[in-house]
């Protein structure tokens, strides 16, 4: 039985390349393990069809921000993005 990542990685390949469908896949386990244990990639795949964005990369930051936003624990879904949470992102090290 595929897990998470491998179903994931399968379909996200149909949409980009194979580095790019491999570290998304990834991400949204990585976002399932921290946040959402029942995550199936079913539902994934459904949600990611709904995305509002041709880009591959603006669909699934889309995607992880959605996922985030249904979840009242996520409340920062940068780290889950293609590129992480970005240059310009607070260090979460640092306390204020």
């Amino acid at each position: 039985m595929p897990d998470l990542t491998d179903e994931l990685a399968e379909a996200f390949g149909e949409e980009t390349d194979a580095d790019t469908a491999r570290t998304a896949a990834e991400n949204v386990a990585a976002f399932a393990e921290q946040y959402d244990g029942d995550l199936t990639a079913e539902a994934v795949l459904d949600r990611f069809e709904e995305t509002p964005y041709a880009d591959f990369r603006r669909a699934f930051n889309w995607l992880v921000g959605d996922l985030a936003a249904a979840n009242e624990d996520c409340t920062d879904s940068r780290e889950f993005r293609i590129e992480g949470p970005g240059p310009f992102a607070a260090d979460p090290t640092i306390i204020g």
